[in-house]
C-alpha cells in the first residue's frame, strides 16, 4: 500500500523527519522556491498537513488540497489554523498539549528570574571587564513576594502560578471564570485591573481572535513603570505598538517576550531598548519536549491514516 502523502510546512527536527518519512511520503514546501506552484502540483495526492503551530495552514492552503484529510500542528497554538475551513470540510486538526506544559512554564520563570535579576547584563558585565573597571553590577530588584497576575490560567498559567507560588509570590488571575484553585488564589474578572493588582503579569492565553491584544494600552498602562510583562503564549495578545510606546517612554518597567509579530523579523525599535528581555520563540525548546511533540504529530497522523482515535483532536 503506498504511503500517505502528507504536506510538511516547516522544518522538523531530523528525529521527527525520519519518523514521519517511515511512514509517509513528506512534501516539503518549505524548501521550495515558489510555494504555490509547488502545492498545486502536490494538490491531488496530499491528504494530510504536519505544519507548526506559528505556521499554521490557512483557507487559501485548505483550499488548495482537495483530498485534504487531516492538520498536524507542532505545537499547542492552533490560532495559525483557519478551522472554520477546516471545519467546513469536515478536515481533523491535532495539536500538542500537555507535552510542553511544564518546560514552557519553567521559561517563563527564567525569563521573569532573569529579567528581574539581570542575568543578561551580569554576563555581558563580567565579560566586558566592566566587573574590573567599574565595580559590582547595579543593583536590580527580587521577586519573592512580589504580586503576579496570571492572564489565562489554563494548563500553562497553572504551572507558572505553582511555581510562583513556590517563591511566596501573591498570586492572581484572570480567566473566562474562577476555577478551582488554591484559596489564595485571586480570581480578577478584568485585565486591566490584573495588572493594576500585579508587579509581574504573565501572559499564557491562548490565541486567536478572541484573545488578540488583549493587553492593550489600558492593561500596558495599569502594570505601570514599576511593573514586568512576561509573554510565553502568542504574539497576538499583545499590542506590539502600544507595548514599544511605552517601553520608550518608561510607562512600563520591563517586558520579557518570547514571542513576536512577524517574527523572527521583529520591529527593530525593540532592538534599541535596554528595558526588554528578546527571546527568539523556544519556550518549548528543549530536546525532550521536542520529542515528545514529534512523536505526538506522528501518533496522530499514523492513527487517523489507520482509522483509529486522535490522541489529541481539536477538530
Amino acid at each position: 500500500m503506498p504511503k500517505p502523502d502528507i504536506l510538511q510546512i516547516g522544518p522538523y527536527p531530523a528525529w521527527d523527519v525520519s519518523a514521519l518519512e517511515a511512514r509517509f511520503t513528506l512534501h516539503r514546501s518549505f524548501e521550495a522556491a515558489d510555494t504555490a506552484a509547488f502545492v498545486r502540483d502536490r494538490a491531488d495526492r496530499v491528504r494530510g498537513i504536519a505544519t507548526r503551530g506559528e505556521l499554521g495552514a490557512g483557507r487559501d492552503l485548505i483550499d488548495a488540497l482537495p483530498r485534504l484529510e487531516i492538520i498536524a500542528v507542532y505545537g499547542v497554538g492552533i490560532d495559525a489554523v483557519d478551522l472554520d475551513a477546516a471545519r467546513a470540510r469536515g478536515i481533523r486538526v491535532t495539536n500538542t498539549p500537555d507535552v510542553l506544559t511544564r518546560d514552557v512554564a519553567d521559561f517563563g520563570m527564567a525569563m521573569m528570574l532573569a529579567a528581574a535579576r539581570g542575568i543578561v547584563g551580569g554576563d555581558a558585565w563580567v565579560r566586558s571587564g566592566a566587573w574590573a573597571d567599574k565595580g559590582l553590577f547595579p543593583l536590580r530588584t527580587r521577586v519573592h513576594g512580589k504580586a503576579v497576575g496570571i492572564l489565562g490560567l489554563g494548563r500553562i498559567g497553572a504551572e507558572v502560578a505553582h511555581r510562583c507560588a513556590a517563591f511566596d509570590m501573591a498570586i492572581a488571575y484572570t480567566d473566562l471564570s474562577p476555577r478551582d484553585v488554591p484559596g489564595d488564589w485571586t480570581f480578577v474578572d478584568d485585565p486591566v485591573a490584573l495588572a493594576a493588582r500585579s508587579d509581574v503579569l504573565f501572559v499564557t492565553l491562548t490565541g486567536g481572535p478572541a484573545t488578540r491584544g488583549i493587553v492593550d494600552r489600558r492593561v500596558i498602562e495599569a502594570l505601570g513603570p514599576s511593573g514586568m510583562l512576561v509573554n510565553i503564549a502568542r504574539a497576538s495578545t499583545v499590542d506590539e505598538s502600544a507595548l514599544l510606546d511605552a517601553l520608550e517612554a518608561k510607562a512600563l518597567g520591563f517586558a520579557a517576550l518570547d514571542v513576536f509579530q512577524g517574527e523572527p523579523a521583529l520591529d527593530p525599535r525593540f532592538l534599541a531598548l535596554d528595558t526588554v528581555l528578546l527571546q527568539p520563540h523556544q519556550a518549548s525548546g528543549t530536546v525532550e519536549t521536542r520529542k515528545a511533540m514529534g512523536r505526538l504529530v506522528l501518533n496522530n497522523l499514523v492513527a487517523h491514516f489507520d482509522g483509529r482515535p486522535l490522541p489529541t483532536p481539536v477538530l
